[in-house]
């Protein structure tokens, strides 16, 4: 008799065409689910007959309540090697193997300089504008050379960014909680004196962190005061980096010049949230990771996980 597996939240609905799922063929039936299922009614529903759940990172919680729910479960696979939103421990205690795949920091900090540039040069606005016959150059672009980036964290993206930001010509400073000036050195950048210092003195900032109990929350109402009334917040990160309400005054009060998102709260965001109609935001619906390379990865090593359960070795299990 075939395992059911099914993926979730496959948005786009090209999971199965991402990797090859045939050597799995015989063993297991997989369905694909397309639409994000926020009742968790009509989620235990569509998938409590599953052995085997395959979930993106952090779009569908899986905690200790679903888990509890979902007697036939006996694998689960996240695309990447972290996912807070999966009770593990839980899992674990039910009996059930959490898996992960790879994931490339490349996507995400090419999606970072995405957002950077598109405020900087006020391409949705000018996009806009030339698409609907609007006027011809409206807006005044913000040079990069010669201007501070100021990066909250250093790691395999935060440290991609930084390189970018030099070949730019911008003067690139960076802090975390437990930053060295060695650490810096390395990228090739100062580190700042505390986070006050490296608000106060960038153009440009952008959050690449991991969030946790310590970082939720690390920039809020103080911190957005600190920054230039000039100046552009990027977050590709995590929404809990920031705090929401206190981002909103900040955009609406011109605190700062704008900010760009690829992260919320609340995903998908709300249709009616005041993010999506800000005209300093530059939002996008949480597209660090998309690509077809990482869609690739994940779904791929997702195929070579299910592989290795079936075969009593399993392979990437998370902590």
């Amino acid at each position: 008799m075939k395992l059911r597996c099914a993926v979730l939240d496959d948005y786009q609905g090209v999971s199965l065409a991402s990797a090859d799922w045939s050597p799995l063929a015989d063993r297991v039936d997989v369905r694909v689910l397309r639409e994000h299922l926020t009742d968790r009614e009509e989620l235990v529903a569509a998938v409590e007959d599953c052995e085997v759940l395959v979930v993106m990172r952090e779009r569908t919680p899986v905690d200790a309540e679903l888990l509890a729910r979902l007697p036939r479960l006996r694998l689960l696979i996240t695309s990447g090697m972290r996912n807070a939103s999966i009770d593990v421990a839980a899992a674990r205690a039910r009996g059930v193997t959490v898996c992960g795949t790879a994931s490339s920091p490349a996507p995400p900090t090419e999606l970072t300089w995405a957002l950077l540039l598109g405020l900087a040069r006020h391409v949705p606005a000018e996009a806009g504008a030339v698409r609907e016959s609007g006027p011809w150059q409206s807006t005044v672009g913000a040079d990069l050379a010669g201007r501070t980036l100021g990066l909250v964290g250093l790691g395999k993206i935060g440290g991609r960014v930084a390189r970018i930001g030099l070949a730019f010509g911008m003067d690139v400073t960076a802090w975390s909680p437990h930053l060295t000036e060695e650490r810096a050195a390395e990228h090739g950048v100062r580190l700042a004196k505390d986070k006050r210092d490296l608000l106060a003195g960038s153009d440009f900032v952008s959050l690449h962190l991991v969030l946790s109990a310590r970082t939720r929350g690390l920039i809020g109402e103080p911190e957005l005061r600190a920054m230039r009334p000039s100046a552009y917040l990027v977050n590709t990160s995590r929404a809990g980096l920031v705090e929401g309400a206190a981002l909103l005054r900040a955009l609406r009060e011109g605190w700062i010049a704008g900010a760009g998102l690829d992260v919320y709260d609340t995903e998908p965001l709300p249709a009616d949230d005041p993010l999506r109609t800000l005209p300093n935001v530059l939002a996008l619906p949480h597209l660090g990771y998309v690509t077809e390379g990482n869609y690739a990865r994940y779904f791929g090593e997702a195929v070579e996980d299910i592989e290795a359960f079936l075969a009593g070795a399993p392979v990437r299990e998370l902590d």
